[in-house]
């Protein structure tokens, strides 16, 4: 049994670098789309960056960005992996890997059945795949939003890359989520916060207990 990976988006404090550590969380992400309330700068974020051990995979989280800002993105901060969470298409993803030489994952957004279809495209050209909730066509964040799909959809599903599932998880729901998807990875921002941008640490260290709990529990 392979040990399950847990993501902490959105982080903005130094704090929530030690207590991502502490969890045992296997990746910290950096947002930086300037309408989420967990945005951060260059240079805030290298400053946090900084503080991350060895072992804990820094992630930048942009939304349709163009060179010039993934150029000051990655110039300025030290990062292991890009996570594309805006309309880039699978060419675009394809450059954005071999310009900057970074492990990149795509974003798909799920809500029903025909949405799969793009993952498989996707897998063909980024390094890893997360499965988020299809935002509602007149939300301002591509994500963050705190909404899940229906986890039935992809249960038993595989594909040609890791994959990493997100959307609207909570301590209280990581570990229904996990069984019914077979989820290896689990991304959370808004599910672990005390309000929009701060970070719970109760919460963190409980969603990943429970993500890990779930391991020993039989898949529904």
């Amino acid at each position: 049994m392979s040990d399950i990976r847990v993501k902490i988006c959105g982080l903005t404090r130094a704090g929530d670098v030690a207590t991502v550590v502490e969890a045992g969380a296997a990746y910290a992400g950096f947002v930086f789309f300037a309408k989420s309330p967990r945005h951060v700068s260059v240079e805030h974020a290298r400053d946090l960056a900084v503080l991350a051990p060895p072992g804990l995979a820094k992630v930048a989280l942009v939304v349709n960005a163009d060179n010039d800002a993934l150029d000051a993105i990655t110039g300025g901060v030290p990062l292991d992996m890009l996570q594309l969470h805006g309309s880039e298409s699978p060419a675009r993803v394809s450059e954005i890997r071999a310009r900057y030489g970074l492990p990149v994952m795509k974003a798909v957004g799920v809500a029903e059945e025909n949405d799969l279809e793009k993952i498989a495209v996707y897998a063909q050209v980024a390094d890893q795949i997360l499965i988020d909730a299809k935002p509602p066509k007149d939300a301002d964040l591509p994500g963050g939003n705190g909404l899940a799909f229906d986890w039935r959809l992809i249960a038993g599903k595989r594909w040609a890359r890791p994959w990493m599932l997100a959307g609207g998880l909570t301590p209280e729901t990581v570990g229904l989520a996990t069984r019914m998807t077979g989820a290896q990875q689990l991304d959370v921002s808004s599910g672990v916060e005390a309000a929009p941008g701060q970070k719970d640490p109760a919460r963190i260290a409980a969603f990943v207990t429970a993500a890990r709990d779930a391991q020993l529990v039989p898949k529904l």
